[in-house]
């Protein structure tokens, strides 16, 4: 349920600040735009992990293997289909302040205003 998700969200962000996480928490939000480092697509948060959830054959997939215990990023990738898993360490700020096109922004954010999207309460569980 949507309540059960904002609890586990709650919760999970308690352990990660009592466990010695970074005090500012994540770096980005859900509607933050944000470009690749290293591969240069941008796009948009649309959900964090506060620590890498994702399996190990997956991880062991990539080209590289940025630190698990840092927050990592669901992304939606402008102009294309996909969604990413990034880490933190592998994401900038995107000075383009423009909206991004990709076919679920409309699913998980209510608008666009001041260059960068306002999320709706839709789980991301994708």
């Amino acid at each position: 349920s949507g309540q059960s998700h904002v609890d586990d969200m709650i919760r999970i962000h308690s352990d990660y600040d009592a466990g010695g996480g970074k005090e500012a928490g994540p770096r980005f939000e859900d509607g933050d735009l944000v470009r690749h480092r290293r591969y240069g697509y941008r796009g948009v948060v649309v959900s964090v992990s506060f620590q890498f959830e994702g399996d190990d054959a997956w991880y062991q997939s990539n080209q590289t293997q940025p630190a698990r215990d840092q927050p990592w990023y669901h992304v939606l990738v402008d102009g294309t289909l996909q969604n990413t898993y990034a880490a933190e360490s592998s994401l900038l700020e995107d000075p383009d302040k423009s909206q991004v096109e990709h076919p679920m922004i409309l699913i998980f954010f209510r608008e666009f205003r001041d260059g960068r999207y306002v999320r709706n309460e839709m789980p991301w569980e994708i």
